[in-house]
Formats: structure tokens, C-alpha cells, sequence
């Protein structure tokens, strides 16, 4: 896990889904290979949008609000700037990406 005192003062987070009210944003999780819960984390968006494509739905957050984001949301570890499978992306990029696997296990 990446130490608090290695993260910009802000992050930009991967959201679920779009929302136009902050209130309503959750953040995306993911699973490690290992079975922990991960929050995904970039330091630019230009990183964001190199690691899970340009239609993904984010947020810029604080570096200090993430204590408060593990303990309601219960994540085990933060990931920071990593590039995404595309099959495992957003948007047209991943439904491409996914709807062309399947065609090669067919």
C-alpha cells in the first residue's frame, strides 16, 4: 500500500458512475488478485485517463478525506497511478475490448 506521506496533497478517484452531485458520487473499488478491496488513485488526470480511459466518471478528493473514505467504505489499500486491462475500462473502449475477447473464445 502506497503511505499517506507518498500522495499529492489531492487525488483524482475513479467514481461508479456519473453523477452530477457530489453527494451522490461513489467511489470504484476494485479487487486485488489477492482478494483486497482497492481504491484506485491518480496523481494527474492525464494519468487517470492513461490507466482507465477517457469516459471514465471521476472525482478530485483531498489525499486527507481518504482516512474517512476507508472507514465507511472499508477499503483495504490504495492503488496509485496503475494502467487498467482496456476489457476492464469504461465506455466504448472496454465494451470493444471485451466484445472482442469473447469473439476470440468463440
Amino acid at each position: 500500500m502506497v503511505q499517506a506521506s507518498e500522495l499529492p496533497p489531492v487525488l483524482y478517484v475513479p467514481l461508479a458512475e456519473e453523477t452530477a452531485d457530489p453527494a451522490e458520487a461513489q467511489l470504484e473499488y476494485r479487487l486485488t488478485k489477492d482478494g483486497r478491496k482497492a481504491l484506485l488513485a491518480y496523481s494527474a488526470l492525464d494519468r487517470l485517463h492513461r490507466g482507465m480511459g477517457v469516459e471514465q466518471p471521476w472525482a478530485l478528493v483531498p489525499t486527507v478525506q481518504l482516512e474517512s473514505f476507508r472507514e465507511v467504505d472499508q477499503f483495504d489499500t490504495v492503488v496509485l497511478d496503475i494502467v487498467m486491462p482496456v476489457r476492464l475500462r469504461k465506455g466504448a473502449e472496454g465494451d470493444a475490448a471485451r466484445e472482442a475477447e469473447s469473439r476470440e473464445h468463440s
